[in-house]
């Protein structure tokens, strides 16, 4: 596995923390395709990358991490594709651990920041909620959803691709992707050290953008997990209600019936979300094995 692995680290303005990474990830792993995806910086870290990688790919101005990541995973050439910041806060030490995980039959490895490493007690509470989110849309236990550490199969990635936001949203996606999709997921501890130079993360946008990309990966994959307990909670509030005004004024008012149409609206709704979803399946299924099946000689 060592000798097919793509090391890939999407860089934008990361010329303080990049050369002693790169030097590390050398030292620790000189048979991997090491590629910087060099996301419109301004300063010096294209040249320290072309010091040090295998393949530099240059954006003309600053698309996102999201598409820094997606241009690192088309050029990839391993059958296994490692993905860190390029921050310093991912230690090269660690990939050996997430590639003897991987090799247990998952389909992508997590290193899981305990919290401790975490910036501040604000990050820290707000990626247990949005860990505690994920958990409830994907029915799995979510130990670190917004982690940009970790091993995954290059096919299996790739099939997502086209649902990935630029931003920096890309694990939140990928993660919840890959558990609704039946993959096998599994999450390693690391310690995360503090980050050199201005993190690009805006607390407020990306946190509101993180929590709508929850919601909508998860009414994507599994949409009755978001409809069901919404129209369950309308439905009982309608026959509470009607029950309550015919106790106390023998009669069943329009807010009643409103509520209760609106539980079952909103179910029938998740009941063709569910189908929607069942042909989304379908159609990745059918792309991933028509890109898998083996060109045929025969004339």
């Amino acid at each position: 596995m060592k000798s097919s692995i793509s090391i890939i680290l999407p860089a934008r303005n990361e010329v303080e923390s990049l050369p002693d990474l790169l030097h590390d990830i050398r030292n620790c792993h000189p048979e991997a395709e090491l590629i910087v995806v060099n996301d419109g910086s301004t300063d010096q870290t294209r040249m320290v990358a072309e010091k040090f990688a295998d393949t530099v790919i240059n954006h003309p101005y600053s698309m996102g991490n999201g598409a820094a990541v997606k241009s690192g995973a088309r050029a990839g050439t391993g059958e296994v594709l490692i993905f860190m910041d390029a921050d310093g806060q991912h230690s090269p030490s660690d990939i050996d651990r997430l590639l003897e995980t991987l090799g247990q039959d998952y389909a992508m490895v997590v290193g899981a920041r305990s919290s401790a490493s975490q910036a501040s007690w604000l990050r820290r509470l707000a990626n247990n909620f949005y860990n505690r989110l994920a958990s409830i849309m994907t029915g799995h236990a979510v130990a670190d959803l917004t982690s940009g550490f970790r091993a995954v199969r290059a096919g299996k990635f790739r099939q997502f691709l086209y649902l990935l936001p630029n931003g920096f949203s890309y694990p939140t996606t990928i993660t919840m992707a890959f558990l609704r999709s039946g993959y096998p997921l599994a999450y390693i501890p690391i310690a995360a050290k503090k980050r050199r130079g201005t993190s690009k993360i805006n607390p407020c946008k990306d946190g509101l953008r993180f929590c709508l990309i929850i919601l909508k990966v998860g009414v994507l994959f599994s949409p009755m997990r978001l409809f069901l307990p919404i129209s369950l909670v309308l439905f009982t509030t309608g026959i509470l209600y009607y029950l309550y005004t015919y106790i106390t004024a023998e009669r069943f008012t329009n807010m009643g019936a409103v509520l209760l149409l609106a539980g079952l609206i909103i179910f029938l709704i998740g009941v063709i979300s569910e189908q929607i979803s069942a042909l989304h399946y379908h159609a990745t299924d059918k792309q991933f094995a028509d890109e898998s099946e083996p060109e045929s000689n025969e004339p």
